[in-house]
């Protein structure tokens, strides 16, 4: 081997066993509690500093193993429970009842259908959704559902705001608690920004942090990716933290779970 070249291996090895910390330089990719099939970049204010972690499942979760999820201290757990006024979840009430078995809290949302009237919705999520004192918030989600191959209406924001409205009425006299809305960045922005400020909040924002793009928006609760990795569930996980510290999630917990 040419002198240069021997004179040169030892530094070869040093820097291959540096990590880019070592070596003064920033990773691209935050650090999470969890595992990512595809992880992004959040700065400093990535999802691993908060340390209240929960999932949202549907049917495409399949077979979930609860323990697994309580074990690895998932917190919380939102389920689906219906979508528009005619489809519910064939897991829900496996998982809702698995849920409880675990001691994970969760709570049910339905999906919301622009092609169905809000109070016909309303309806049919109480009918299919147990009105359980120790539950979470019921959560209406609303959203563009780009592949839906049987609605294609786009009503305008104020239409969008007066029928959130009935659902969100006739859910909370059901069951006396206040609902949650979750939403997305683009949905929020054509719709929903500056309203709804008496309502609590759960986002999605996979790219940025959710302080970054949604504007007049205090939130509660931020879905930060789609594409996780947890014990107990194979496969992609929905993953979710809470805003705030573990003394504020218990009494956010205690006074979410009590009946107006």
């Amino acid at each position: 081997m040419h002198p240069v070249i021997l004179a040169l291996v030892p530094l070869i090895m040093v820097l291959a066993s540096c990590t880019t910390a070592d070596l003064g330089v920033e990773s691209k990719v935050s650090p999470s509690r969890y595992g990512d099939a595809d992880p992004q970049y959040f700065g400093h204010r990535h999802p691993a500093k908060h340390p209240v972690h929960g999932v949202d499942v549907s049917k495409w979760q399949g077979d979930i193993e609860w323990d697994k999820l309580r074990q690895a201290d998932i917190a919380f757990a939102f389920i689906k429970s219906t979508e528009g006024g005619d489809h519910r979840d064939e897991r829900f009430a496996e998982y809702w009842r698995e849920a409880k078995r675990a001691g994970i809290p969760r709570g049910a949302y339905h999906f919301f259908y622009f092609c169905r009237p809000a109070r016909e919705q309303a309806a049919w999520f109480i009918r299919n959704t147990p009105n359980d004192r120790s539950a979470l918030p019921p959560v209406l989600d609303i959203e563009w559902n780009h592949h839906s191959k049987t609605c294609k209406k786009r009503p305008k924001p104020a239409t969008v705001r007066k029928e959130m409205a009935v659902f969100l009425d006739i859910v909370q006299a059901h069951y006396g608690k206040k609902p949650l809305i979750y939403t997305t960045v683009d949905f929020h922005e054509q719709n929903l920004e500056g309203h709804f400020a008496n309502y609590q909040f759960w986002v999605r924002s996979v790219a940025d942090h959710p302080d970054n793009v949604y504007r007049q928006r205090d939130w509660h609760f931020w879905q930060y990716t789609g594409t996780g990795r947890v014990p107990g569930i194979t496969g992609d996980a929905d993953i979710n933290v809470f805003a705030g510290n573990a003394q504020q999630w218990k009494e956010w917990l205690a006074h979410a779970t009590r009946r107006n």
